[in-house]
């Protein structure tokens, strides 16, 4: 199963509207089929996800204590700054009464990444924990400019959903998401033996689904992204790196929206298939990095099914939510 491939250059071309059109059934066809999808020649400026890359490798190069001076925040109600391997745990698990044991539990897997969350510069209630110039110096500058191109491409993607969805208001998505609550983060996927991967001593991201409206994520050339076969469940199909491009899926809060028509689906960073494999007990995995970048409305917009979603034969599956609640109950399990 390769990921369905949508190529968005006609989606720019705005005096041809049936050219726009394909491209937007298109895109809403793969996400109903598979939830995940690849797009080309959409409109980053050349050169941004190069330089990206590269800032991050400066950045995770950086001694332990330099990353510390920009740490995330105590518990996990805030989601920004530099994660420490092992800090965060991925899941599926949502928050109940009694989880604390649950939280142990699942801590005896560490995740093994360091990670580096950043947000929007408006947003008060996650501030940016940033760190000081002086120890990489432009790093800042460049990562409010690239969320803020990241948050463009997004609201294009966001339209293309809205007229694929048949929603006569192309905006209706985009005007429920500010770019306040979007999230950029920087993923480093520190190298270990591939044989505590294969046994489960460590994950480097379990199965789970995205939280978000909608992702688009960047990778680079080492692979092991891996998409859940809706066909099959239970088996993960490697989504192979494809430089430039982005690979966008859909998250659990447009599934809500859409009334399940849009698939948020299970996926996972396992071991690469492009492993080093030095032989013996001392094979490594190669370290990977990549860049998701998480598409969300702010807190206090209600999630409800979209019109065009629903009618007499298909009610509404669920009941309204706001994306701030909805958060609260996949945050608390992960620090």
């Amino acid at each position: 199963m390769g990921l369905p491939v949508v190529d968005f250059s006609s989606w720019h071309n705005v005096k041809d509207e049936r050219s726009r059109q394909r491209v937007a059934q298109q895109l809403v066809d793969a996400c109903q089929r598979v939830g995940f999808v690849r797009i080309i020649n959409h409109s980053l400026p050349e050169g941004a996800l190069d330089e990206a890359f590269e800032w991050m490798k400066r950045l995770f190069a950086l001694p332990e204590e330099d990353k510390m001076k920009a740490p995330h925040p105590a518990g996990w109600a805030v989601h920004r700054g530099y994660s420490w391997p092992g800090l965060e745990k991925v899941t599926q698990i949502m928050s109940t009464d009694g989880d604390g044991d649950v939280k142990k539990k699942l801590r005896e897997v560490p995740d093994v990444k360091e990670v580096y969350d950043i947000g929007s510069e408006d947003d008060t209630s996650q501030p940016n924990q940033w760190l000081p110039n002086a120890i990489l110096p432009g790093f800042r500058d460049f990562m409010v400019q690239f969320y803020s191109e990241c948050d463009r491409v997004g609201k294009e993607i966001l339209r293309a959903i809205a007229v694929g969805l048949d929603l006569e208001d192309a905006e209706y998505l985009t005007r429920k998401h500010s770019g306040n609550s979007n999230q950029l983060r920087l993923l480093h996927y520190l190298p270990v033996p591939a044989e505590d991967l294969e046994k489960d001593r460590v994950t480097r991201c379990a199965a789970h689904t995205d939280w978000s409206s909608i992702t688009m994520l960047f990778q680079d050339d080492c692979g092991g992204l891996e998409v859940e076969d809706i066909s099959r469940p239970g088996t993960f199909v490697p989504a192979q790196p494809v430089k430039d491009s982005i690979i966008m899926n859909i998250g659990d809060l447009l599934q809500r929206w859409s009334n399940d028509r849009l698939r948020s689906t299970n996926h996972r960073v396992s071991l690469p298939t492009l492993s080093d494999r030095i032989g013996g007990p001392d094979r490594m995995t190669r370290e990977r990095f990549s860049i998701p970048y998480f598409m969300s409305p702010d807190d206090e917009v209600l999630v409800e099914c979209i019109p065009s979603c629903m009618n007499d034969e298909t009610p509404a599956k669920y009941e309204p939510i706001t994306r701030g609640d909805y958060n609260k109950m996949r945050m608390s399990m992960m620090y």
